[in-house]
This record gives structure tokens, sequence and C-alpha cells, in this order.
């Protein structure tokens, strides 16, 4: 089953499957994640953490179709969208469906593009969606997060954060029902966080199923409903939100504490009562 593109539009039914998967980049001794085994349903955000190195952005690229299709190496296992298996399908199929965002945006625009608009429409036009359909989408998406102000912009002329809200805004622009998020704020200060926070829960009550790798542990409380903990390639835990990210263990995995955990941990070690810090933080 296969969702037609659109910023709106969603899909019933929709799921991300990962079953059994491990990756080994050409030329590597060992995999860079090992038999992952990972399900996601309609409108679910889906928080990924762990060290540097963990494993993370090979998953990203697993689920998003393009490990190996476009980087060199061996898969086993299978990776399903919709319940068609992802190697079956073509590329503009795996683009309608699915959309990747990298932590650095210079790599994910086009380079052919002279404003912010046509940047942002670049994608709609490429899946085929008719003119005034791409002019919606395009409007949409800038509004979404609020950079209409650059869309007469050169994107080659932005700052990094600029050019991380033009990446992502051109990803909602085509609209597609699974989003894989490879650190997305990297680039951002807190007001640009926010805003693409804000798109992806709009997204997700909309349908879409999200999967964001992100250091920000802050941002994955206040989206992600689950959260997986990746150690050297091997989902290690993998439960509700607030059970994960307040796990003591988690920092010694390389996980940063969120700031309500950090103050419950400073509270806790200076012997104030954090049944008061709760009723701060509420």
């Amino acid at each position: 089953m296969a969702c037609s593109p659109g910023f709106h539009e969603t899909c019933a039914n929709t799921v991300l499957s990962l079953r059994g998967v491990s990756y080994r980049y050409a030329g590597a001794t060992d995999p860079a994640i090992r038999e992952v085994d990972l399900t996601m349903q309609d409108g679910e955000l889906l928080g990924v953490v762990g060290a540097s190195e963990a494993g993370k952005s090979t998953l990203c690229l697993v689920a998003a179709g393009l490990a190996p299709r476009t980087i060199r190496g061996s898969l086993s296992g299978s990776v399903h969208l919709d319940g068609d298996d992802a190697a079956t399908l073509q590329m503009h199929e795996l683009a309608a469906r699915i959309g990747i965002c990298f932590q650095r945006p210079w790599t994910q625009l086009s380079g052919v593009c002279e404003t912010v608009f046509e940047e942002v429409a670049f994608g709609p036009m490429n899946l085929g969606a008719p003119r005034d359909e791409t002019l919606a989408r395009t409007e949409e998406a800038l509004t979404a997060l609020a950079i209409t102000d650059l869309a007469p912009r050169d994107p080659a002329r932005l700052s990094g954060g600029q050019m991380q809200l033009v990446a992502i805004c051109g990803l909602l622009a085509m609209g597609p029902a699974h989003l894989v998020l490879d650190e997305p704020t990297a680039q951002l200060d807190p007001a640009g966080t926010r805003l693409v926070a804000d798109a992806l829960a709009r997204l997700a009550a909309n349908g879409a199923s999200i999967l964001i790798a992100e250091q920000k542990t802050d941002l994955l409380a206040a989206l992600c409903s689950r959260i997986i903990v990746l150690q050297a390639g091997r989902v290690i835990r993998d439960g509700p939100t607030v059970e994960v990210l307040t796990d003591p263990e988690l920092p010694r995995q390389g996980v940063p504490e969120t700031s309500a955990g950090r103050l419950r941990r400073l509270a806790t070690e200076a012997g104030i009562a954090t049944e008061l810090l709760d009723q701060a933080l509420d």
C-alpha cells in the first residue's frame, strides 16, 4: 500500500519496520548496526539515542532505504515500508514515501536553485506534483517553519541554521508518510529547534511516522512517545520515553541527561526534596 504525497495527507496503517537488520560498510570489519528489530506505527515519534559511533546515522540511512542503495555495503535482514520490501522500490517511489534529513544541510540542498522558494519547491516538482499543488505545499512548508522571509534569498548565502531550516522545509513540502531525521536541529538555535519540533508534532498528529536521532534529549522528551538506545550498533533499550530518559545509566552510555533529569539528580545530591522540584517543573 502506498500513499500519495501531500503535506496534509495521511495514510492508514502505514508502518516502517526493520527485521533482523545488520549493515556493514564496504571495507569495514564489523557491522555498524547489528540485528536491529524495529517497528513504527502511524503517527509515532520514535527517538534514537546513543554515544558517538553507536550506529545512529547508519540506522537512519538503512531505514530510509539509502543503504546499501547509494552507500556501498552489505545489508542483511529486511526493511519494509507500508508492507513493501524497500529493496524492491525504485528511488522515486522511496522519495514519495520516506524522507530523510541529515545533520549537515549543505549536503542536502540541490545546488541548482537560485532562491529558497525554488529550493523548497524542488522536491514536489521532481515527484511530479501539479504546479498549483507544488506552490501550495511550498508556501505551507515555509509558513510552518516561519521562514517565508527567506523565500527570495540565495540558498548558498544562508547561515548553517537557515540552511537546516530550508532543508527540513523542502522535506516537509514533499509530504512523505515516513520521516527519518538524523540530528535535524544540530545547526539550530533554541528558537529554530522549537519551530522544527512544532512542525514534527503536527506531522505526527496527521499520521506521519517519524524516526529522529538526536543528542538534544530535551527535544526527544517533548516530542517522542518511545525511545531506543543504541550501543555498538545494537538496540539495548526500547521503551517509553520517560522510563528510558530517566534511566541513571544513560549518561554512562554516552547519552546526555535531559534538563529535568539533571536538575533532579543535582537536587537529590544536594538533599533537596524532589517533590518540590517536580512541582516547580510542572
